[in-house]
């Protein structure tokens, strides 16, 4: 995009007085400000050429601004959506790629063998890394190429960034620090339950949800081993995924609960979701929660607890886990399917199937893909 300074030093001559150019394959005429007549002054007339030319405005005819004119609320709101829209679609790592476009068919996913039954991956800027059933794969983002395993887990689930570390749950609580050579994961803890599940991560503990305690676990990093766990069981009731706002964790539970906890894992807050949530993710405003049995997702406003929507269709069926690239949201469904939605608005985007006996389960993404685990004993991670 060009700088409005830039922009200035480029137009304000032009705009002092009439010339043409060429637009598409026909000439057009233009008026002291582009194809507008009406905008005379060359302070201003930089940004109304940006908000025609990044379709903002259309202005209120071909060849008028109406500078003058006032604003309605309804106008307003178009305008905002628009420009929001344009910069997401322009300033995300997928337009500079030039991918302006969603896989329409399952043949075209990358694919790139890891470890079998892999579940929740996570990326750390470069690599995605994949929690298996006995191992934990690191994947390199940029082509997909598997870079290295690291074994020693048991039944991993999900995984988190913290401190330069790769955190996973599983029987036991590991630790992976991406620096070292590939080898065996690092035990952190023996403390937690054997069926520790979501993991979150608030910039000082690690959260754990743990739907066989049922509990929730507290855990303090420290210089030493095995980390301190603090384990939580008041008011919890078959938890599984969590995850970190920015002020508070949050986690989906049995039945039809979602619930914010304090920083001592009180629960603060209950929120009535759809039947079985599992795996959320928080897009900067909202949280997006996969209902897996009632095949819809509700998305809850995190500052106040409101649900704002519960969305079906689209693909939809037995949502289980959720992703967010800075524009979209996907939703992986066992059932074969993932789903796209648009986080502004919440409006479907396209679903694709998988193909058979794939089972997405875990996504992650970079930015530019979404990572997508299937969850069976070939082990395949899917590029979208």
């Amino acid at each position: 995009m060009i700088r409005a300074g830039l922009v200035r030093k480029l137009v304000c001559p032009v705009a002092l007085g009439a010339a043409s150019f060429l637009l598409g394959s026909g000439s057009v005429l233009l008026g002291t400000c582009g194809p507008f007549t009406d905008v005379t002054d060359p302070v201003f007339c930089p940004f109304v050429l940006e908000a025609f030319t990044l379709g903002v405005t259309t202005g209120t005819t071909p060849t008028t601004y109406s500078p003058a004119d006032p604003v309605s609320r309804l106008q307003m709101a178009t305008f905002l959506s628009r420009s929001v829209d344009g910069v997401l679609r322009r300033g995300n790592p997928r337009g500079a790629a030039q991918k302006f476009w969603m896989p329409l068919d399952a043949s075209v996913l990358g694919l790139t063998t890891v470890a079998a039954f892999p579940q929740r991956p996570v990326y750390d800027g470069a690599d995605v890394w994949v929690p298996g059933n006995a191992a934990v794969s690191r994947v390199r983002a940029s082509d997909g190429k598997l870079l290295e395993t690291w074994t020693g887990v048991a039944t991993a689930r999900g995984s988190v960034l913290a401190f330069g570390r790769v955190i996973i749950t599983g029987a036991l609580l590991y630790q992976i620090d991406p620096a070292q050579p590939a080898g065996a994961v690092t035990v952190v803890s023996t403390a937690l339950p054997v069926s520790a599940n979501g993991i979150a991560f608030d910039g000082r503990r690690i959260w754990t949800a743990n739907p066989g305690g049922p509990s929730v676990s507290i855990v303090t990093p420290g210089a030493a081993l095995p980390w301190t766990v603090t384990t939580v069981t008041t008011g919890f009731v078959s938890p599984v995924g969590a995850l970190f706002d920015g002020a508070n964790v949050w986690v989906t539970q049995g039945g039809t609960s979602f619930v914010k906890l304090d920083s001592s894992g009180a629960i603060l807050q209950n929120v009535t979701v759809g039947t079985k949530p599992a795996h959320p993710v928080f897009d900067g405003t909202n949280i997006w929660v996969p209902n897996n049995n009632t095949d819809s997702v509700s998305v809850v406003r995190a500052s106040s607890g409101v649900v704002l929507q519960t969305l079906t269709g689209n693909g939809l069926s037995s949502p289980f886990a959720t992703a967010f690239d800075g524009e979209r949201v996907m939703v992986t469904s066992a059932d074969g399917v993932v789903s796209l939605w648009k986080a502004a608005d919440l409006s479907p985007l396209g679903f694709l199937s998988t193909g058979a006996s794939t089972f997405p389960e875990g996504v992650c993404s970079d930015g530019r893909n979404f990572w997508i685990t299937f969850f069976n004993a070939a082990g395949k991670l899917a590029r979208f």
